[in-house]
């Protein structure tokens, strides 16, 4: 987890380098607490990028989709790709239009995703998805069956090739602006997602209690 990322000369942060993080823990953190990500890749009519959920083992991320979608065909076949997740943590207030910014952690993942053909691999993979975005739901959920399988493409992603960047904290100001005893407010607005009550589908039998992987979260 303390391995330190080796920046590529496209994953190298040069914008606000000191916002980048070094550390793949750090990109571990912020894959881990995202949700949805980003699938970026360029197609013959032109670059298409595609919210999807994903989830990650170690050093890889898998992601999946339809097997008819023409984007998950491109990636598989080699098109070079580029991932990212953004979660934003507050917006930034400050005293000029210029310096108003968010806090926010982001990663950007890039590379060539592979197809996963492997049937033990592919349940892995989906397992893998199905427990980020609902922790404990593979072993009480029904499998896949093959119709199902055959209409789902799983790509896997290494996380080799990776830059992250975080800002926290107040404001970056300009002297003139915080002299200024007529300027606005500034500080920094916190944005905190938190689940609700679980809302049970209508179909389920009365009475049907709510497991605890699920009220644990709300």
């Amino acid at each position: 987890m303390s391995t330190p990322l080796s920046p590529t000369p496209r994953s190298t942060v040069r914008r606000n380098a000191v916002r980048a993080r070094t550390a793949r823990a750090d990109l571990h953190a912020v894959l881990d607490a995202g949700l949805v990500g980003h699938l970026g890749l360029v197609m013959p009519s032109g670059p298409v990028v595609l919210p999807t959920g994903y989830g990650r083992d170690g050093e890889t991320l898998y992601l999946h989709g339809s097997s008819g979608a023409a984007s998950l065909r491109a990636a598989a076949e080699g098109v070079p790709v580029c991932f990212t997740v953004t979660l934003v943590d507050g917006v930034v207030y400050a005293r000029s239009a210029f310096h108003h910014s968010m806090n926010h952690r982001s990663a950007v993942v890039q590379g060539t995703a592979r197809l996963v053909t492997d049937p033990d691999e592919r349940l892995h993979g989906l397992a893998v998805l199905t427990e980020h975005l609902a922790p404990g739901s593979w072993d009480h959920s029904r499998r896949p069956d093959r119709k199902e399988l055959a209409a789902t493409a799983v790509l896997a992603l290494d996380l080799t090739e990776a830059s992250v960047k975080i800002r926290t904290g107040p404001p970056g100001e300009d002297e003139r602006d915080i002299a200024d005893p007529q300027a606005d407010w500034a500080g920094v607005l916190p944005l905190r997602t938190v689940w609700g009550e679980p809302e049970p589908c209508p179909q389920l039998p009365a009475g049907t209690p709510v497991p605890g992987r699920v009220s644990s979260r709300a």
